[in-house]
């Protein structure tokens, strides 16, 4: 089964943010992390994986993405922190984790957001 994720990358400074959405968070991230695709994060260094939830459907995903995208900086930190309390860069955890690579039906995480059918 396809699954989908939004995600918020930052600079090493913390002073960007950057919300976007994917059908493969593990490839997606190594993008930006390789500034491989010319744009907002190849031109602010948008590197570091801060936040993700993931979903099994794409409508879900997107209407987060823009529920994400409209909230006040100050409501996107305090997201973040709730969720990475040291705003460490989350891209070794989801590269070996298979569950977000593929995650199975009706699967929860219990250190972070569920997966939303």
């Amino acid at each position: 089964m396809k699954q989908f994720a939004i995600y918020i990358l930052t600079n090493i400074n913390h002073t960007v943010l950057y919300t976007g959405v994917t059908n493969n968070l593990v490839r997606r991230v190594h993008e930006h992390k390789e500034m491989k695709i010319p744009g907002f994060t190849q031109t602010y260094h948008v590197t570091q994986l801060v936040y993700y939830e993931l979903y099994l459907d794409p409508e879900n995903a997107i209407k987060r993405e823009k529920q994400i995208k409209n909230l006040v900086r100050r409501k996107k930190i305090a997201m973040v922190t709730t969720f990475n309390s040291t705003w460490r860069d989350l891209y070794p955890d989801i590269l070996w984790d298979p569950f977000v690579a593929n995650a199975p039906p009706g699967w929860r995480r219990l250190r972070r957001y569920p997966i939303v059918a």
